[in-house]
């Protein structure tokens, strides 16, 4: 199969090159900073950015959100089946 990532520096822009569950949590952030997020059930999402805010979002269904995201809150978080696009 041809890979066409080899050989090149993957950009922070994207395409993510995996995306991984996430459960939100108040104190613990995500494993790998995200690059965005995707939401199956949209509801409010309660983040804290890359740039160390905490933002509250409402979204949609079957959304994606392109926003550098260290953590996805608990408190304040309705949406449901988030996944945060990483670059692996």
């Amino acid at each position: 199969m041809h890979n066409p990532f080899v050989g090149r520096t993957v950009p922070l822009s994207g395409p993510a090159t995996d995306y991984l569950p996430v459960t939100p949590s108040d104190t613990t952030d995500l494993g790998t900073v995200a690059i965005g997020l995707y939401i199956e059930t949209g509801g409010t999402l309660s983040v804290i950015t890359l740039a160390g805010t905490t933002r509250s979002i409402s979204v949609p269904n079957n959304f994606t959100l392109p926003l550098a995201v260290t953590r996805v809150r608990a408190t304040g978080t309705t949406a449901t089946g988030i996944h945060a696009g990483v670059l692996a």
